[in-house]
Parts: structure tokens; sequence; C-alpha cells
């Protein structure tokens, strides 16, 4: 999607937002009026903002614009004062006099529609499509923030099909020799976020990566061996441990693929069994060199790296997406199964700070040290726990 043309752009801004409205229409009136949370928004302020990003960038912009500020009024009065998250601070969006349901779904109708008109009349150019591709990236995001919503607080939720057994029992690691990895997106290859900008390159020392992400049972293990609380969303049941997904308790799915863990209990994990995580660098390089390599579709994946600017940053006119996290969040790689495929790119640079565990988010291992044998070798990860007496 970062180089759509007008008709397959069009064409997923609708049925993006279609999406966008058959999960927000799951929410019954009780789960609409959820208590306040640092970690969730509200349903109906969030669907209202994507509306206002949509207008406020595709619609109210000028056609050469300077300082993008809006040169047009909203279609809905207020809006501004309702829905611009970097004004609004987000404990004073359970106060806000919201528009009601019918009255919100009529402002993501006419953006939408209004956004569509104009998009057929745009050049098919990276600078005249820039505002309606962000948009879309931004529903995407958001759309997924209201999937990881119901699982937080235990929503069922239909028609969310994924996938999260791995391919083997056990991930294999494999070896890179000292190499040098292109970051960033280059200049005119279509849509980039700003903290991607631009392409350089990083040179890196010979590691070792794990082919997939730690499972539920590998985890448990963990759990069981340290004596640590039980991440989010685990009990204890009359016959074991169980994992809770989207309103329903199950036993462990221990081939599965963990995620709703923090950085900080996946750096307690590589630690357990003598590795650690791998750098943003390091995790691009395996998953653009090595097939088995498996991610993008299952769960996002912490790295080490804290989320920084890359040489020559600068912020693109959505100035507040990724300068003001620089630092003390860290960079998540890959995708997961909430995470629309028209997102999903090594160059993507998702974030979150390390406490963080109601994301889709698991991790995989790097070793410690990369052992003394040929690039194309591999070794069982759990070989590292023995290796170390652990």
């Amino acid at each position: 999607m970062r180089q759509s043309d007008r008709e397959h752009l069009g064409a997923a801004l609708r049925s993006t937002r279609a999406r966008t409205l058959e999960v927000f229409d799951q929410l019954t009136p009780e789960q609409l009026t959820l208590p306040y949370s640092t970690i969730v928004n509200l349903p109906l302020w969030e669907i209202g903002h994507l509306a206002w990003f949509q207008e406020y960038w595709c619609l109210r912009q000028a056609n050469q614009p300077t300082d993008y500020s809006p040169v047009r009024e909203s279609c809905l009065a207020g809006s501004d004062r309702l829905f611009d998250s970097n004004k609004i601070a987000h404990r004073n969006r359970w106060s806000l006099n919201l528009p009601n349901i019918a009255q919100t779904k009529a402002y993501l109708s006419n953006t939408l529609e209004a956004s569509l008109e104009k998009l057929a009349s745009l050049a098919q150019t990276d600078e005249a499509l820039y505002f309606h591709r962000l948009s879309l990236f931004h529903e995407y995001m958001h759309v997924e923030a209201l999937i990881y919503t119901f699982q937080t607080l235990g929503y069922p939720l239909r028609g969310l099909r994924h996938d999260l057994n791995l391919p083997s029992e056990h991930a294999q690691m494999r070896r890179f020799d000292s190499a040098s990895v292109v970051m960033g997106s280059e200049p005119g290859c279509g849509f980039a976020f700003d903290n991607e900008k631009y392409s350089h390159r990083q040179n890196l020392a010979a590691f070792e990566i794990a082919s997939q992400t730690v499972s539920v049972g590998e985890f448990a293990r963990f759990v069981e061996s340290t004596g640590r609380s039980l991440p989010r969303h685990w009990r204890r049941g009359p016959t074991g441990l169980e994992q809770h997904s989207f309103g329903a308790w199950f036993p462990l799915p221990k081939a599965e693929a963990m995620f709703n863990v923090s950085a900080h209990e996946a750096e307690a994990y590589c630690d357990w069994v003598g590795g650690r995580l791998p750098t943003e660098a390091e995790w691009q390089y395996a998953a653009e060199h090595w097939p088995e390599f498996t991610w993008g579709r299952q769960v996002w994946e912490w790295t080490a790296s804290v989320f920084e600017p890359f040489p020559g940053f600068s912020a693109d006119p959505y100035k507040e997406y990724s300068e003001p996290w620089f630092g003390d969040h860290r960079v998540v790689k890959g995708g997961s199964f909430a995470t629309d495929a028209g997102m999903v790119s090594t160059r993507f640079r998702n974030f979150y700070q390390a406490q963080r565990d109601d994301p889709f988010i698991g991790f995989r291992v790097c070793s410690l040290h990369p052992a003394d044998h040929v690039a194309e070798s591999t070794v069982d990860v759990n070989d590292l726990r023995r290796h170390t007496g652990r």
C-alpha cells in the first residue's frame, strides 16, 4: 500500500472503514461507556478521531500548504475541540460532550466520501497521494488499537481470524556473520513515515537469532521454573494454567506464539535462556535475508533498540507522530494477527513504552555471543539454556 495508486488506495480506504465499523458495531451500549483507562480510548472517541484525522489532512489543507494549518472548516461543528488528539489530554476524552453514535457515523461517512471524491482528482504521485495514504495507515493502527481494547477488557469479538501456531516446537538459531543493513526508506519509493527517513547503512557484528518467536509453552516453563508472576491474561484454573482470549478462558495454547508481554518480561526470559532481545537492525537483517524467519502475521516483536530518530531526521507535517516519543519508547517490529497486511513491512517502526503488555507483542531470542560456526548452521534455541546451565 505504500505505492498504491488512486484506485487501490480508494478501495483500501473504503474496506478499512468497513472493518473499523465491523469491530465498533460489536460493542454494546454498556461497553461504550467503559471506565477511564490509561491504555485504551473510549471507542466512540476513537472512531470520531478517525473521521477528524481524515478530514483534517485530506480535505482541510490548502492545495499547496505551507504551514499545514487547516484553511477550511470541518463539516462537524467543534470537531477540533473534540477529536484533535494532540490538544486533548487522554484523561479529558472521558469528559467530552461527544456526538452520539448516529452523528459520529455520519461524520465518518461524510469524510470518507468527500476524501474519495478528492482522491479521484489527484495526480498519481507520491506527493499528491501522501495524505490519503497517511489517513489509511492511521486507520490501520487505530482499528488494531480498538481490537486491543476488546482483548484488554475481555469483550468477545467475532470475525477475527488468526493462526498463532508456530511452525515448529522449538525455534532454530542461525548465525549471521558481520554485515551491513540498509535501514529506513529510500526517497521517491512511495510512502514513508518520518521516523524512517531516510535510508542509511548500519554495520552489524556477527549475531545469532531465532527463526521464530517464543511460544506460550516455552514462556510457561520459564514462569513455572522461576516463580514469576503470571503474565497478563493468564490464570491458574482447576486443571492448570489458562489463557484469556477475547472474553473466554482456555487451557494454555502451548504451540502458539506468546504475546501480551512487556519488554521487561521478554528480557527476563531472554536472560533465563542465556540470550537477549535482537536490535532493530539485527531483526530487519534477518527478516530480509532468511526465508525461514517467521514474522509479520502473528505477533509484533520487541527489540532491544530505543526508539530514536535516524540521522538527518525531520518531522513530517503530522509532526506529533514520532518526535514526541523519541527516547522513552522501544522499537517494535513485524505485525500481528490484527494488523492489516497493507501495514506490514520490514521498514515499519512501531513503538511502545517498555512496560506495555496490552498490545499483541511477543519476542524472539538472540544469543549473547554468536557461536563459532559457519553462517548456515542452526542450533535449537533450548541449547542456549543448556549451555548456560539455566
